[in-house]
């Protein structure tokens, strides 16, 4: 029920938005102001694979429309869990209970760019499709720049995909595979084809990662396994008022309780799965560690994933665990990127080690990562969270890591160039918005090669590019 509300809410606003945009109210872009966009998103929780696709999102759209040009503003649920993030972009709080809070501060920019990945999707939660859909739709419904950008749909219910195509038939969502795109083309919604924006991250210098294993007991000479977990299993996330007002009174639904008037999915049913995937993920690295000698940490590139590494860790008799609260993005992608296989349930923990060519394998719980590795050509490397052969088929992905790694990089490698060149023609559709819904707003002029439509790159990747491209 409160899902609906929220539904019916953000559908009421973008109508007014409308209503008063054809009335005469709302502000236009002028050619004397600065470009002000709103980057709505899911930040500010200390989700590493959301910051870091913002973190470059925000640097090459300033570096395409020039940063004397534009004046950016990015949402935070937390602005402690994002302190030191987005340089030269101002913060603005995300409320839980949103609607408001999008009514009052979409009309004060002159477009949105929706940041999330997940963002057309009932899988984790409705609640934040519907803020998706708010932003892009409050915009479209004034007439401004409305962009999804490097967007991804799945499987909506049916009140949010009627929601997705009526208020987002007038924006551009620029998706990561085609498989999205085919669900909003169905729905009404303009795409062109795109990529994650994590390809050109870069973190720390790789001493430091490096430096930090040793703090946590690496000798320097094994060779380290990284895993990435999650709770597949807590998902959806759906917004009880019932709940909530029991949970204020008794004390109940605490296992379960996100935030707010938020609650994880739960139940036996959920609570078997989540075990057996435990259970099948602490096995298969115990068996592997013993045959390799490797030196094992789990690490929670969100905050809700210190849980199943604690207890993975518990199975695997307290190996270390390194978290997002912990370390900030910068750090934790440089702790990532200075092992030596991953095997991840988190689709930006593998991303951010790929420029890197680490060797990973994935266990997944939707087409993220299952998108990615067919990418690849490694469907070798691919499980599902609820396999009942996971602990057998990890293990011997285990093992390809180890003994398949140049043929394993050489996939990486040539993907990692190929979504290079992808984001850079992301940046293109983009610029080519920007002019078609402000004709007067002072574009580049010239030939630009590919590689001028992305944010600066490091030297290992620039070396990359040489190699493969």
């Amino acid at each position: 029920m409160m899902d609906f509300i929220l539904e019916a809410w953000v559908s009421s606003n973008i109508e007014r938005a409308k209503l008063g945009w054809m009335l005469g109210s709302g502000k236009p872009w002028h050619p004397s102001e600065k470009l002000r966009l709103l980057f709505a998103g899911y930040n500010g929780t200390r989700n590493m694979g959301s910051d870091v696709r913002v973190e470059e999102m925000l640097r090459q759209i300033r570096h395409i429309l020039g940063a004397e040009q534009v004046e950016f503003s990015v949402m935070s649920q937390n602005f402690e869990f994002s302190k030191g993030y987005f340089e030269g972009t101002s913060q603005v709080h995300l409320p839980d209970i949103f609607p408001p809070f999008l009514k009052n501060e979409v009309p004060r920019h002159h477009g949105v760019v929706a940041c999330e990945g997940s963002m057309f999707k009932s899988k984790f939660a409705n609640a934040l499709t519907t803020m998706m859909i708010g932003s892009l739709g409050i915009a479209a419904a004034e007439n401004k720049l409305s962009v999804g950008y490097g967007a991804e749909a799945g499987h909506m219910d049916p009140l949010v995909a009627k929601m997705c195509g009526r208020y987002c038939r007038n924006s551009l969502i620029i998706t990561r595979n085609e498989e999205s795109r085919t669900i909003l083309r169905e729905l009404g919604v303009p795409t062109e084809l795109g990529t994650d924006t994590a390809w050109t991250f870069e973190p720390r210098p790789a001493e430091y990662g490096q430096n930090q294993l040793r703090q946590v007991g690496w000798d320097g000479q094994k060779p380290v396994l990284v895993v990435c977990p999650i709770n597949p299993f807590e998902w959806p996330v759906r917004a009880s008022v019932a709940k909530y007002a029991v949970h204020s009174l008794t004390g109940a639904y605490k296992d379960s309780h996100y935030r707010t008037v938020y609650f994880h999915n739960s139940g036996r049913a959920a609570d078997r799965a989540y075990q057996y995937y435990l259970t099948s993920i602490a096995n298969a690295v115990d068996a592997f560690r013993k045959r390799r000698n490797v030196f094992v940490i789990l690490v929670a590139t969100e905050r809700l994933d210190a849980r199943p590494a604690k207890r993975i860790s518990e199975k695997l008799s307290g190996v270390p665990i390194l978290t997002s609260d912990q370390y900030n993005m910068y750090e934790l992608v440089s702790i990532l990127r200075a092992c030596h296989m991953m095997a991840s349930s988190r689709y930006h923990g593998i991303v951010t080690t790929m420029p890197a060519l680490v060797p990973s394998a994935g266990i997944t719980m939707d087409e993220r990562i299952r998108n990615l590795m067919r990418e690849r050509g490694h469907g070798d490397l691919l499980m599902t969270v609820d396999d009942p052969e996971l602990e057998s088929k990890l293990l011997a992905a285990l093992e390809k890591l180890a003994t398949e790694g140049e043929r394993i990089a050489d996939g990486i490698a040539r993907t990692v160039v190929k979504n290079l060149k992808v984001m850079a023609r992301m940046g293109v559709y983009f610029e080519e918005e920007v002019q078609r819904r402000y004709p007067e707003f002072p574009t580049r002029r010239g030939v630009w090669s590919w590689e001028d439509y992305l944010p600066p790159m490091s030297s290992s990747l620039h070396e990359l590019v040489a190699a493969y491209s």
